[in-house]
Parts: C-alpha cells; structure tokens; sequence
C-alpha cells in the first residue's frame, strides 16, 4: 500500500510541476563553494538571478548588461573586466 501511495504522490507532484509551465520563477541556489554575485560579466541568458526587470535565471536579454549577475569563487569577480561586486543586503 505504502509503495501506490508514492506512486501517486509522486504523479500529483509531477502533474503540478507541469501544469506550472515556464510562468513559474527559477532562482538556483547557491553554489556550495564559496561565492560572491558578480554583475556586468554575463552573457545573454546565462545569468544565475533576477533583476530589477525580471526574476528568474536565465533571461539576460543582451551580454554583460550591468544589472545581470552570477556566481563566481570569492575573491575573482572585480579581477573580470567589467565585472561589479554586488554587495550583501
């Protein structure tokens, strides 16, 4: 009994997930080595977050927009030409 009841859990979620389509904001999680959101250095759709115009990764409109961001190892972003530190809220 307990083994249908995954099954189906699992299909409900599956169909919810679906059903959400790509309206659905994407945030990635940060990266587990230690890091720091650089701006200004990403190409177009390759960005990790939101910005005052979107909020999901990935819809950088044209490269290194200066509001784009993404994760880099601490300590390399103001070492990238063009690349801005963002600084923790």
């Amino acid at each position: 009994m307990d083994h249908r009841i995954k099954i189906v859990a699992t299909g409900a979620l599956a169909g919810l997930l679906a059903a959400a389509g790509p309206g659905v904001a994407e945030l990635k999680a940060a990266p587990s080595y230690d890091a720091e959101k650089c701006a200004g250095i990403v190409k177009k759709g390759k960005n990790d977050c939101g910005t005052s115009v979107h909020s999901c990764s990935g819809h950088a409109k044209v490269d290194n927009d200066p509001e784009e961001w993404i994760y880099v190892p601490k300590g390399t972003c103001e070492k990238i030409t063009g690349g801005k530190l963002l600084k923790k809220k």
